[in-house]
């Protein structure tokens, strides 16, 4: 062996042990955190030029009834966002080592992104205003509309669901 220690859990066998010791779950979850809310800033910078680009352009009021998205950009606006689920797809898949933990890295990357986007457009922009401020949280397929408090309890969610799914796969190999 090249000087690592070996682990013998696996039913008795030896083989060798990641570098840095065992290999946790948790330690993986403060990576996929960090990138949540730096990922969760880009978004919210995006928007931030969004609102004033369009802003200089459209008449802008963030209600469902006199705002939707201006077709000439919905396209991009959609890929933007397909787009952004599929990179934390990824960082899932590539945490996690069983399904269950790439769904949980996938929920708790998502939970975290998705609080971390409204605080990051609180300090940008002092919005949303509260809880019941309506945003247009998808583009894809449609429009979906809500008060900023239904995402962000969804997102409490998924955290809580990850961390219990990854609680009890912990030992998966």
């Amino acid at each position: 062996m090249s000087g690592r220690t070996t682990d013998t859990r696996a039913g008795g066998r030896r083989r060798p042990r990641p570098r840095g010791g065992a290999w946790s779950p948790w330690t993986h979850l403060i990576g996929v955190a960090a990138f949540a809310v730096a990922f969760a800033l880009v978004e919210a910078t995006v928007v931030v030029y969004l609102r004033r680009l369009f802003e200089l352009k459209y008449a802008m009021v963030y209600t469902p009834a006199e705002f939707h998205f201006p077709r000439a950009y919905l396209g991009f606006e959609q890929a933007r966002e397909a787009a952004t689920m599929v990179v934390l797809l990824a960082v899932g898949y590539l945490a996690g080592r069983t399904r269950w933990q790439k769904l949980a890295y996938w929920l708790f990357a998502f939970g975290v992104w998705d609080i971390f986007y409204y605080a990051w457009l609180y300090a940008y922009l002092r919005w949303p205003a509260s809880p019941g401020s309506q945003d247009l949280l998808f583009l894809i397929p449609g429009e979906w509309w809500a008060p900023v408090w239904e995402p962000t309890l969804a997102s409490c969610g998924f955290i809580a669901v990850a961390v219990v799914v990854l609680a009890r796969t912990r030992r998966a190999r």
